[in-house]
């Protein structure tokens, strides 16, 4: 799989230092280079690359107003490279792949190209898929249709949830495991996400989480209470039909009344 690159900086030797780097990475194309972000946009819709590696600070348009200027059109992984490590927080919140802080280090370039490659990866899947729908669509509209209510029911595509959570808590960013979650609550726009070791708070609606996770795994247990089910030791009756989860870090959780089909995923 090559990766169709852009880079964009207003410093012509930090291109080509980057340039430079990249030769190392024989599946790396560089299509397109621009010096500010008005290009950049223009590039970016013209060509449509996979990756685009943007500086942040630039005359005119910076790097997050590239961002923002390619809300209508399916963006490319963005990978933000500047000299100020402030910006950290916002490239996150900017969904951004990675960070890289420049003298950009050959490691680190390494390290970055791996995550693109896996994110590519599955997106190429979930590409497949559609693709694989359509044709079914025109050719075995029978087909079609059984691989459609397969898809709705209770076996989702894993690989469009995430893998990776960033969580801006305390003024730094937090990449968390999905696997290592034990379990979510709830406190209006926020939330507290239990990691056995560790609490961090979300700013994100329960709804919106929700989505991000793969439902096999995380169960609603209560109006305001999300659990990994993967890390559930035992389950302890209580009264008027509601009972306890105890998790793997001794931590004890009542389902309710409202969610008890969860708890028949326990009984056999």
């Amino acid at each position: 799989m090559t990766i169709r690159t852009i880079l964009v900086d207003d410093e012509p030797l930090a291109i080509q230092g980057l340039e430079l780097r990249l030769q190392a990475h024989d599946d790396v194309e560089i299509i397109a280079k621009c010096q500010n972000g008005r290009e950049a946009i223009s590039a970016i819709k013209t060509h449509k690359p996979d990756l685009v590696f943007l500086d942040i600070q630039m005359p005119g348009f910076d790097g997050f107003s590239v961002v923002q200027g390619l809300m209508e059109v399916e963006p490319p992984l963005f990978v933000f490279v500047t000299a100020y490590s402030d910006h950290a927080i916002r490239a996150f919140e900017a969904q951004a792949t990675d960070y890289l802080m420049k003298p950009v280090e050959e490691a680190r370039l390494a390290d970055t190209l791996d995550r693109v490659r896996q994110r590519l990866s599955e997106r190429q899947s979930a590409g497949e898929a559609d693709r694989l729908k359509e044709v079914l669509a025109e050719h075995a509209p029978e087909a079609a249709a059984e691989m459609s209510d397969a898809g709705s029911g209770d076996q989702p595509n894993a690989s469009r949830f995430e893998k990776m959570i960033n969580i801006k808590d305390r003024g730094q960013i937090f990449r968390v495991d999905v696997d290592t979650i034990e379990r979510i609550d709830a406190a209006g726009d926020y939330m507290c996400i239990y990691t056995g070791d560790n609490t961090l708070i979300l700013r994100e609606t329960m709804k919106d989480l929700e989505k991000r996770l793969d439902p096999r795994r995380f169960q609603r247990i209560h109006r305001s209470t999300i659990v990994n089910l993967d890390l559930v030791k035992q389950v302890k009756p209580h009264t008027n039909g509601e009972c306890f989860l105890v998790l793997d870090s001794g931590a004890s959780v009542k389902v309710s009344r409202s969610y008890r089909d969860v708890v028949a995923r326990f009984v056999h």
